[in-house]
């Protein structure tokens, strides 16, 4: 994992699997500036975009901890935007393992459909 976390100490990498079966790697980047900081996910989905990608069927998370953690409000969000029904795979160092979507961490989402 190559994470960036100076501050937190609690390393995240993602890979996003699109539908063209291109995995895209992320990971979170801290800074002195907390508001600066970016998510594994999101950056993920950043390189994703930035490589013309826009259709992911899958995302799996691995973090520093003992346990699985599941993308903040922001990321859900930002998942959200691009696949509301996707699965997300988070993972802890001790090996445990869990699934969810990103319509069940985030049921109420907002998107471009609530644009006026």
């Amino acid at each position: 994992m190559n994470a960036y976390a100076p501050y937190s100490k609690f390393q995240v990498g993602a890979a996003l699997l699109a539908e063209n079966g291109e995995i895209i790697a992320g990971a979170n980047v801290e800074n002195a500036s907390y508001p600066a900081a970016i998510c594994a996910e999101r950056s993920a989905v950043c390189s994703a975009i930035a490589q013309g990608l826009r259709n992911f069927v899958a995302i799996g998370l691995m973090t520093s901890g003992a346990k699985p953690a599941w993308p903040c409000g922001i990321c859900r969000q930002v998942l959200a935007e691009f696949a509301p029904n996707m699965p997300v795979y988070s993972a802890g160092n001790s090996g445990e393992v869990e699934m969810s979507t990103v319509a069940e961490l985030l049921p109420k989402r907002f998107g471009p459909d609530d644009l006026p």
